[in-house]
This record gives C-alpha cells, structure tokens and sequence, in this order.
C-alpha cells in the first residue's frame, strides 16, 4: 500500500471552483511532485502562466515543480504513460496524482477502474475524492442534476466554493450533510486551500465499492445536456459583445450551464478569457497573447435543452448589427 501512488480526484460541477482550485493548489509550496491530469471538456484547464516548459506530446513542467498532462480520451492509458515515463526517468519523479474530471462526468467509472484494472492498481492508490460545491448554484443544481448529487454524494472532501457570496448556507450544510454524511466540509475563497488538507485521505478503498452503486457500467450525459464550440474569426467591440452576452444569459441563462471562451476584443492589445454559469457572467480576465491559437475566438457552450442553433441564430444577429 504504502509504495503505491495516492491518486486524488478533483470532481465537482460545472462551473463550482475546480480549474480555480487547481490554479491555486499549484501556486502552493507544498505541491510540488504532484503529477496532474486535466480530463479536458473543449477548455483550457491549467493557467499558462503557470507553465515552466512543454516536455513532451502533452507533458509540461508547471514553476511549483509539479507535471501537467491534459488527456482528451483515455485516463487509463494517461495513467499508464506517466507511470512508464517515470520510470523511464524521462519526466521527473512524482510523489502524487491528481485528476481533475470533467464538469459533467460521473466520476465514478474512473474510481472503478483504479480499483479494477490490474496494472493501475499495481501502481497507484485511490487516495480520496475532492468534490467542489458552488455555494451559489449547488441547490439549484442538486434539484436539476442527478449527476451533481452524485459527485457530491462519492466524495471525501467537500470544497464549499463562493461561500463568501452567500450569507447563511445553513440548508446547503444541512443537505450536503444528509448527501454525505461522511465527507469533511471545507471553505475555500478564491480556491485558497492547503494541499494537506484535501489530500491524504486514509484508505476510502474499503467503502468506494459500496458508494459506486451498480450504475457505473451506464455512462451517460444526462438527457439534453449538450456542448458545442462557437468560433469568431474577427475581432469584437467588448462593449457590444458584454450586451450580447447580458441578452444571451437573461433570456436563457438557466440553460447555459457553462461559457467559458478565449475572445480577440477590437479594443484590447490581448485576449481575455470570458466565464459564465448559468446568468452569472465573470468579469473578463486578461490572457497571454498565445492563448488565441489562430487570432480567432472560441466559446464553449455547456447547455441543457438549449440547441446551438439558437445561440448561434443569436450570435449571428449580434454580429449583423
């Protein structure tokens, strides 16, 4: 037991603090050795700022010392990579794991095969799992997606994100409790966390098997959940597009479960990466001029009974004008 890898999970909705919480994790001191899996879902996980040089086919070496590989099929085969690439001495040793999945995956089928496939399980251990809650959205969520009941309810760790927008969260404790009687509760603000406080988890290896059920065979994206990516290739006026976007989420914000896009603005010498959940749009953040691959913008559009003919119908009229 002990001279296998702990492997984390980092699960949680779309939208509740997970890439934030990464981000931050990474910045810590006490990281470093950490290898780190992205399950990519059509987005940018780890900040580029972070990254210290590319090693190799989608190996990179963040400035806290840790390893970053963003996989868009296989975790297994990822899993597997890393492990021979370590011994191999190609890619610096590292002392842990963590995987982020994707915001609409059930986490489970991944716990299922650390557990159940001989060769990972020669090598790492199920350390524990970290689920990030949106303290702001979780009861709407909870309500409209068994999925998000789910990963909250397999979890060993609950990260209470945004709590500082939310005054008495004495009914998100009281179900999250009656989800999870188990999992420890933690705050985190602005994804500030100590990695010793979600890792180390001793042994959940004994209870997993019970948590799983006996669904994780059907792996599904629940019923019209769909996701779709919408490209500009000419720069936009920031005010009109921030018009578009209030228009958008008004009328159909609560079937826009995700927006996260990287947009070339008219008037501004840098891309900037733009984040809604649901009617919530964040303010945009400044990127390195390198994250606009092609010069074009690029939106990722997570969505529940919304056809990407209607935002694109929508975009199209915003453009016209």
């Amino acid at each position: 037991m002990a001279d296998r890898l702990p492997v984390t999970l980092l699960t949680g909705f779309l939208g509740s603090g997970k890439t934030t919480l990464l981000n931050a994790l990474l910045r810590h001191p006490g990281m470093g050795e950490t290898a780190v899996i992205v399950n990519e879902y059509g987005e940018v996980g780890i900040d580029h700022l972070l990254v210290r040089e590319a090693l190799d086919d989608g190996v990179v070496l963040l400035n806290s010392g840790c390893l970053c590989c963003s996989v868009r099929g296989e975790m297994v085969t990822a899993l597997r990579d890393l492990h021979l690439k370590r011994v191999k001495g190609e890619i610096p040793e590292f002392e842990r794991v963590v995987i982020e999945t994707a915001g609409l995956a059930d986490p489970a089928p991944i716990v299922h095969t650390l557990i159940n496939d001989p060769m990972l399980e020669a090598t790492y251990r199920l350390d524990g799992i970290v689920a990030t809650v949106d303290a702001v959205h979780a009861m709407g969520q909870f309500d409209a997606h068994p999925e998000s009941v789910k990963q909250a309810a397999i979890a060993d760790r609950l990260v209470l994100t945004k709590a500082d927008l939310v005054e008495d969260m004495g009914a998100l404790e009281e179900r999250l409790q009656a989800i999870n009687p188990s999992a420890s509760l933690l705050r985190a603000l602005r994804g500030d966390l100590a990695p010793e406080e979600l890792f180390d988890v001793k042994g959940p290896e004994t209870d997993v098997a019970g948590w799983l059920g006996h669904d994780h065979h059907h792996h599904h994206h629940s019923d019209g959940v769909e996701t779709f990516c919408l490209t500009l290739d000419r720069p936009v006026e920031k005010m009109a597009f921030g018009r578009w976007v209030d228009a958008l989420l008004a009328e159909h914000g609560e079937r826009i479960l995700r927006l996260k896009g990287v947009i070339a603005f008219a008037d501004e010498d840098r891309p900037l990466a733009v984040h809604g959940v649901n009617h919530t749009f964040e303010m945009p953040r400044p990127l390195p001029r390198e994250a606009l691959a092609d010069g074009g913008s690029r939106m990722v559009f997570i969505t529940r009974d919304l056809s990407r003919g209607v935002v694109e119908g929508s975009l199209a009229r915003f453009l016209a004008q």
